[in-house]
């Protein structure tokens, strides 16, 4: 941890200390990434583990000296523990040549088809955890440009305001739900913010 945070920082090149200030520079420098990849990404791109490997370092390479490298301590939260980090080269690989072999490019299809393989791709990336922070934004990105790559607009995940503790917790839940493979809550999720970007859209005309 970063020196002077009491523990509520990760140790950082630019020695911040307050964890507002840190939860902004992350937040920029992801909307600067995001925006960046929305170039890079096409309809023809396959993501692979190196992709996944660079956008994490260009998204936090600037922030932790650990960007973009498979995580090497373990996490757990509350009593979930996820898999160990000798694992994660593995897991990355299989992670690669199934979901992502499967799934990327993302064509376009069937909002419930889509939804499907987006559901699938971000279990089992969450599931790896690969990186020592930033795995969900991370994972949300990555459906994000799967969903662009689909010719759907990024799904609204609604984490912000009125209601967005019930969301976020029901969100949680499904994703502990596909780390079993059980896919259907987390579809539903999708689903759900699929909509929420729609009647947003629809609004603003």
């Amino acid at each position: 941890m970063e020196p002077g945070s009491r523990g509520r920082v990760l140790r950082n090149r630019l020695g911040i200390r307050s964890k507002s200030q840190m939860d902004r520079i992350e937040y920029e420098a992801l909307l600067s990434a995001q925006t960046a990849y929305l170039e890079r990404v096409t309809p023809k791109t396959r993501f692979t583990a190196k992709l996944i490997r660079q956008m994490h370092k260009d998204w936090l390479g600037e922030i932790y000296e650990w960007a973009g490298q498979y995580r090497t301590v373990e996490l757990e939260k509350g009593e979930f523990r996820w898999p160990p980090a000798y694992r994660i080269s593995a897991n990355m690989t299989a992670l690669e040549k199934g979901a992502l072999v499967q799934h990327t490019p993302c064509r376009p299809g069937p909002l419930p088809e889509v939804a499907q393989r987006i559901a699938e791709a971000h279990a089992e990336l969450l599931l790896i955890h690969p990186f020592r922070d930033g795995n969900g934004r991370l994972a949300r990105w990555l459906a994000d440009l799967m969903a662009l790559q689909a010719g759907l607009p990024a799904p609204t995940y609604g984490f912000t305001g009125r209601g967005s503790k019930a969301r976020r917790d029901h969100y949680l839940e499904a994703v502990k739900k596909g780390y079993l493979r059980s896919y259907d809550a987390l579809v539903g999720v999708f689903l759900e913010a699929f909509e929420r970007r729609f009647r947003e859209a629809e609004a603003d005309r």
